[in-house]
């Protein structure tokens, strides 16, 4: 009988001690985020997964409301999106029991990019205005173009943060009416503005701004990416262009945040990425993807004076 006791209590205890299936340095979920951040996201879980070579994320580049949805519907753990939650949203996680959190990580912005062979490269918001109003058709009416054709708006597809954050920034409740084309995906917006001078593509900035990835110098050849001014009668000094700086100081009218929304209910993978991100050197990976991080990384500098 002591040995049968002492073989059950040892089962328990290898029961007890058997690892959860993910933590904060092990296991495997997925994540959700908008297409337009896919450059910034790819290269954050990279770098947490080198540095926790037992974890894994599978991850789903969605448009923006599929990234959420996909979410509500406990297919991911984390969503990387350009908004908080809607109210509607809001009422799925209360009905269902569930906390979320949602954490502001970086300042991102949308650039608007035009063919190199177009000369036009300033813009104010009025003038951006009168296009999404339908009061703006073509490129002589902006003035400065030397294209004679029709406007046509790319983006990368119909539910993408890019053309919600227009569309709520001009307070728009569709785009009928409008020449817009649906690339399918940012690299694709980029591609077509590169083949058509009459183009001007919306794309979100991480796409163009590693200076360090082969993949920006490639895909930002034979663009112009567009300076944007808030003022109506804009002198050359108000238009900014979506620099890390003129992000970092929301000088470029077009800034949008960038957040993370979590539905884990314990210390697991997740929370593990998302204090990386909050608290570590995941804010080094944003800051070089050209974006800025809501909580930078103190760099402490020790100065020594020798007497």
């Amino acid at each position: 009988m002591i040995r049968s006791a002492f073989f059950v209590f040892l089962i328990l205890l290898a029961a007890s001690c058997k690892r959860p299936e993910d933590s904060t340095s092990h296991g495997n979920i997925t994540i959700t985020a908008d297409e337009s951040l896919q450059p910034v996201i790819d290269q954050l879980y990279e770098a947490y997964q080198h540095t926790f070579p037992e974890t894994h994320f599978n991850v789903r580049y969605l448009p923006e409301h599929q990234a959420a949805a996909f979410m509500l519907k406990d297919s991911a753990r984390l969503a990387f999106i350009t908004r908080e939650f809607t109210p509607d949203e809001q009422r799925v996680f209360k009905s269902k029991g569930i906390k979320y959190n949602p954490q502001y990580i970086a300042t991102d912005g949308v650039a608007l990019l035009t063919n190199r062979s177009n000369q036009d490269s300033l813009i104010t918001l009025d003038q951006l205005s009168g296009i999404f109003k339908g009061k703006i058709k073509t490129w002589p009416q902006l003035g400065n173009s030397n294209q004679t054709g029709n406007i046509i708006l790319v983006f990368d597809n119909a539910n993408s943060s890019n053309l919600n954050f227009i569309m709520k920034k001009f307070g728009l409740s569709d785009v009928k009416g409008l020449t817009v084309f649906s690339a399918g995906s940012n690299k694709k917006v980029i591609e077509y503005v590169k083949q058509n001078p009459n183009a001007l593509g919306f794309i979100g900035v991480s796409w163009i701004s590693d200076g360090e990835a082969p993949l920006t110098a490639e895909l930002s050849q034979g663009l112009r990416v567009m300076g944007v001014a808030e003022k109506l009668n804009a002198s050359k000094e108000d238009y900014y262009q979506p620099f890390q700086g003129d992000l970092k100081w929301k000088r470029y009218p077009l800034h949008r945040k960038v957040y993370v929304i979590s539905r884990e209910m314990h210390s697991g993978l997740g929370s593990g990425l998302v204090n990386y991100i909050m608290r570590d050197v995941g804010s080094l990976v944003i800051e070089k993807c050209g974006l800025w991080p809501t909580k930078p990384f103190n760099r402490e500098v020790i100065i020594k004076k020798d007497i």
